[in-house]
């Protein structure tokens, strides 16, 4: 999938899921296999209300950002179940290509 914009989740991911390995979606959230993955097992977790950054979090944003965690909670429990490990991860700054809040749950060596 060849993306060349700066917000993939919701230029993309978030008005069409149906183009992705979609792990799970409820009306706040979008979890779904990542389109490059970095690891073996590596899942991406979103907001569908364009959040920048996890610093740019702010208050009116409690319920998404406490869904949000929910969800990533629930996929990193499992990820550990059945990988034996799992990592939990957000990039800021220059680090993070899509500027768009999003967290990846991951195991398994680099690919």
């Amino acid at each position: 999938m060849q993306y060349s914009g700066d917000d993939f989740y919701c230029d993309v991911a978030i008005p069409d899921p149906s183009r992705l390995d979609v792990v799970h979606e409820d009306e706040l959230v979008l979890a779904f296999h990542h389109t490059r993955p970095y690891w073996t097992h590596h899942i991406v977790v979103v907001p569908k209300q364009h959040i920048a950054s996890f610093t740019t979090v702010n208050s009116a944003d409690e319920h998404v950002v406490r869904r949000l965690f929910a969800v990533v909670q629930a996929i990193a429990a499992e990820t550990e179940r059945t990988t034996g490990a799992a990592a939990v991860l957000t990039n800021l700054g220059e680090y993070q290509d899509s500027k768009h809040l999003h967290i990846h749950v991951h195991s398994g060596p680099q690919r």
